[in-house]
């Protein structure tokens, strides 16, 4: 007998199967022992969730270093503009970072950064 619970919790959807099997009463073999149905218990928290309190650490580590070098490079790329900027931007990108989903992230970061930047000036 297996049963399936689900569990949400810390931003993640994780199910898991509660062991249903009971003991059989008896001193040896492989369902030995008293008889008792074990509890299904949920993982504590979900790896790589993102929680409020590692959310704002970062923003303020972000707020005290700045950008890094690469990153104010991508910041020029986007200020000076051209017909194909975001092109370069991504570019760039993808060769510091090695992935396409992580520049396309990187390019995404930067021009939160600058759009940030100007709303503050404006």
């Amino acid at each position: 007998h297996t049963r399936t619970y689900s569990f949400s919790g810390y931003g993640c959807d994780q199910s898991f199967v509660g062991i249903g099997i009971m003991s059989t009463g008896i001193a040896v073999g492989l369902n030995k022992g008293f008889p008792v149905e074990k509890k299904a218990r949920p993982a504590g928290r979900c790896k790589g969730a993102k929680t409020a309190k590692a959310e704002l650490c970062r923003e303020v580590v972000r707020e005290v270093s700045g950008l890094l070098a690469y990153e104010r490079r991508l910041m020029d790329m986007l200020k000076i503009g051209g017909a194909s900027a975001e092109k370069r931007m991504y570019k760039f990108a993808k060769k510091r970072l090695g992935t396409h989903k992580r520049a396309n992230k990187k390019k995404e970061d930067v021009k939160d950064v600058y759009a940030r930047m100007r709303a503050k000036n404006a």
